[in-house]
């Protein structure tokens, strides 16, 4: 049985990772489509912009179309030297192994902090953790964007989870424990949601001002907007 932290330090990274996209059926390449015009539509041309779990540079090569500057890290090196071939000839973009619950980065550095595709889930870390640390790198008057999915969306994500497993990328999928937002693989991954409630639970008392919105009926964003330095 493969333990979760290695699935994507290994089994789902570089050109792996980038199947897992390639595969993806027509709705949910839709849902990706909106998710990433929803984040653009907050990122400015004069902002520095970090993706946490950038992968491959999918995302992290829109964002440097829009961003004066983009960061990308990851905790994958196979990942990130994928994404630097992938990446290549992109000028404002720059790529660091780093855990997104310990960023090297000074205080209020960054306008907009960027974790989307599920990762506050994919990660498999510290939820509040990782929020906590998010705000601590942004800015005042800057935002955090998480995603997660929508239950409207679960027959849609199951099926691209089908389609996975069927190419080998994730295990056989285990139906008896495949439920309310869990997808549970027989060789222990496990993809998890974060509903609204769990959102507000995990931000409060962060002193941050926290805006839930549905996307697509796909993605479940959590945008967290700092008062001020948040330790």
């Amino acid at each position: 049985m493969l333990l979760l932290s290695e699935y994507y330090l290994n089994r789902l990274s570089g050109l792996r990772l980038k199947e897992v996209y390639d595969i993806a059926p027509p709705r949910v390449k839709k849902y990706l489509d909106a998710e990433l015009t929803h984040v653009l539509q907050e990122i400015r041309h004069d902002h520095l912009v970090i993706e946490l779990g950038c992968g491959y540079g999918r995302t992290l090569a829109q964002l440097a179309k829009t961003a004066k500057w983009a960061v990308g890290i990851d905790i994958s090196a196979s990942s990130l030297e994928f994404a630097r071939n992938f990446l290549h000839g992109i000028s404002n973009i720059s790529l660091s192994m780093m855990n997104a619950v310990s960023l090297g980065y000074r205080d209020q550095t960054f306008d907009r902090v960027v974790c989307i595709q599920n990762g506050i889930s994919a990660f498999h870390v510290d939820q509040r953790a990782l929020i906590s640390e998010s705000i601590r790198v942004t800015r005042p008057g800057g935002m955090v964007l998480f995603s997660s999915y929508s239950d409207k969306f679960w027959r849609d994500r199951v099926r691209w989870f089908e389609l996975q497993s069927q190419a080998g990328l994730v295990g056989e999928i285990d139906y008896e424990r495949t439920k309310e937002g869990v997808i549970v693989c027989k060789d222990g991954f496990t993809a998890t949601t974060v509903r609204p409630e769990d959102f507000l639970r995990l931000t409060r008392d962060l002193n941050s001002q926290v805006r839930i919105v549905e996307v697509d009926e796909s993605s479940l964003f959590c945008e967290v907007m700092p008062r001020k330095h948040v330790r």
